[in-house]
């Protein structure tokens, strides 16, 4: 077998990321051309296929799949690696990766990474909303935003902030309610993107605690839809006070049992596992930091 040029790695793993050559070649700012040609070429130093490429999309072999995850990793290293070397002089540069839940992407973290690039004009930031998590390394993510509640990992994590759920619900859209057990005879729009959209605990003071099993009317799977359909009188929602603080404030949702609450939860920045932060990585986390300490009513709208 002839000696392998790794250079080729780097155009095979964002062909793959990108599920299109065109795709690879506008994020690594070169042409389709030698994109194609520097993989097929490493295709013929490894003797074996790949890609699948079809008219619509590009799709790796089993082998492509087995060769993507280790050189994955390689190249993470290897980017830490001449980070690190830069780190004294370097200032943020480069594609930043970001993914996120679509609730917390689109209020937050849109209005963010648009000031993000003004302050930064040599970086390029790339927002990938999904309520799915993703595989950091192998999908190349410089870093997560995850909200809720952090399962054990070998992923190194950063907490950003917090935040509350709310019961809420359109006016005039559901009766008075008197205690936790009234909730599961109305109706409710269960989010599927929880892990348990039915099953509420609520707590009140130090003692009250009731656990209820709402009966839900309508089932949505993203957080943002949950809030369309909360807004059009659909019925009650849990929803999470950072997106709906615009909506509670002009009254198109008012709360429910307020004196009542759910639990809270956490913002989390997650990163790969690795020994330094590039300065694209630092700048944005303490940006996205300072963001969360201002009143809520200095902070800019998504609306």
């Amino acid at each position: 077998m002839e000696p392998i040029n790794l250079n080729r790695l780097v155009y095979f793993a964002a062909v793959v990321d990108a599920a299109s050559f065109t795709r690879a070649a506008g994020r690594l700012g070169i042409s389709k051309a030698v994109v194609s040609q520097q993989v097929a070429q490493l295709e013929r130093e490894l003797r074996t296929d790949l890609l699948v490429r079809t008219t619509r999309r590009v799709e790796p072999t089993e082998a492509g799949r087995l060769l993507h995850a280790r050189c994955a990793a390689i190249l993470l290293e290897a980017e830490s690696a001449m980070s690190e070397l830069a780190q004294t002089n370097a200032a943020p540069m480069g594609l930043l990766r970001i993914a996120a839940p679509n609730d917390y992407g689109t209020c937050t973290l849109a209005p963010i990474v648009t000031a993000f690039s003004r302050a930064y004009p040599a970086c390029r930031v790339e927002l990938i909303l999904s309520d799915s998590k993703i595989d950091l390394v192998a999908s190349q993510i410089d870093l997560s935003i995850r909200v809720g509640w952090l399962d054990d990992s070998t992923l190194q994590t950063r907490r950003i902030g917090s935040f509350r759920q709310l019961l809420v619900a359109a006016p005039n859209a559901i009766k008075r309610v008197a205690h936790p057990r009234d909730l599961a005879a109305l109706p409710f729009i269960a989010n599927t993107a929880l892990k348990e959209p039915l099953t509420w605990q609520f707590t009140k003071g130090s003692a009250a605690r009731e656990i209820v099993q709402m009966s839900q009317t309508l089932t949505i799977n993203t957080t943002p839809a949950v809030l369309a359909a909360t807004l059009a009188g659909g019925g009650l929602a849990v929803l999470p006070d950072f997106l709906i603080g615009d909506d509670l404030a002009a009254g198109r949702l008012v709360p429910i049992l307020p004196s009542w609450t759910l639990p809270s939860g956490g913002i989390h920045a997650v990163f790969p596992a690795a020994r330094f932060r590039a300065p694209k990585v630092t700048a944005f986390v303490a940006m996205l930091m300072d963001e969360h300490k201002r009143p809520a009513a200095r902070r800019p709208s998504p609306r």
